[in-house]
């Protein structure tokens, strides 16, 4: 195998993404795994603090500077300089985010290096070969798939979340490496930027989650779920119902359609469980869910079930959390 290379995303403000961390720790443990070299790719305007907080996962990383990424749209850019630094003179493995850059990303690798490509994996492993889990048919089933021989390039897309970040023992180092020539894909301006409104807590790091669900029946029962939120030092989540409904903003979406989250604690408010809801938070460490109906979806994979009215339990919950805060 000529190596694994991970592509690595940024932030706004420059640093690196945590779903790349997560990336880096899956490359260097399939690289131990392997015996092959694992190098990080980052391609942004500025990208040393990526790359060096990269450095940390992965003992090569590759900085990009391509100034077309401040105002352009990063992942066909991305692509074409990643193409231009990855050696694909063998069997090469090629790590990139499932999220939507990832996935224009990993598209444009496929059509400029030819290979085959697998994608919203939950678990990588290694074992005479790449051995991909991914969920399928909306969550009911888990497949395990893997690569042909003979096959060239091999792009993975992971799904955040499916890695816990680990820095390596010791921090790798950065090359910065000047872009050769002109982009030839053609490049999408940026033309606007909107900030997402929502809980002051990102559900994409969130220890505690407080999501709402069809149950919570409007916008006063969010402010329910906003208060135990803030009560709790978490985030607040949603089912896509909710969000249809136009009770909450999509940015706070979980589920098959929405985001992917791995909170320590899962508070679920009037949520069924439905299986599109259920892939999203699945591996949460503890859900908890309050719904009315014991016969609820959710019941039969919830740490703790609270069979109950929401608004009841909900501000029941309230006067305790605000009584211990004194």
């Amino acid at each position: 195998m000529a190596g694994i290379w991970v592509v690595a995303e940024t932030n706004p403000d420059g640093s690196l993404a945590r779903s790349s961390s997560e990336l880096g720790t899956l490359g260097r443990t399939l690289a131990e795994a392997s015996g092959v070299a694992a190098t990080g790719i980052v391609v942004a305007a500025d990208p040393d603090a990526a790359a060096a907080e990269l450095a940390t996962y992965l003992p090569a990383v590759i900085a990009i500077p391509e100034p077309a990424a401040a105002d352009h749209a990063w992942g066909q850019l991305a692509a074409e300089r990643a193409a231009a630094v990855i050696d694909a003179s063998g069997p090469t493995l090629i790590l990139a985010s499932a999220g939507p850059d990832g996935r224009d990303v990993a598209g444009s690798l496929l059509a400029l290096l030819d290979g085959a490509a697998l994608v919203n994996a939950t678990a990588v492993a290694w074992s005479d070969g790449e051995s991909v889990e991914m969920s399928v048919f909306g969550g009911k089933l888990i497949t395990i798939s893997g690569f042909v021989d003979g096959t060239g390039v091999r792009i993975i897309t992971v799904r955040p979340n499916a890695v816990n970040p680990e820095p390596a023992q010791q921090p790798g180092g950065v090359e910065r490496r000047a872009p050769s020539g002109s982009t030839t894909l053609p490049a999408a301006a940026i033309v606007d930027r909107l900030e997402s409104e929502g809980a002051a807590v990102s559900i994409d790091d969130a220890r505690v989650i407080v999501a709402g669900g069809r149950g919570t029946g409007g916008e006063q029962g969010f402010e329910l779920v906003e208060e135990i939120a803030g009560l709790l030092g978490g985030a607040v989540g949603a089912t896509r119902a909710a969000v249809d409904s136009g009770w909450i903003p999509y940015a706070q979406q979980i589920g098959q359609t929405g985001k992917i989250v791995k909170p320590r604690l899962y508070l679920a408010m009037g949520i069924s469980g439905a299986i599109q809801h259920k892939v999203g938070m699945q591996t949460s460490e503890t859900i908890i869910a309050v719904n009315r109906d014991p016969d609820a979806p959710i019941a039969e994979f919830a740490d703790m079930l609270v069979v109950g009215d929401l608004f009841e339990v909900g501000r029941a919950l309230v006067t305790e959390l605000k009584a211990r805060k004194g």
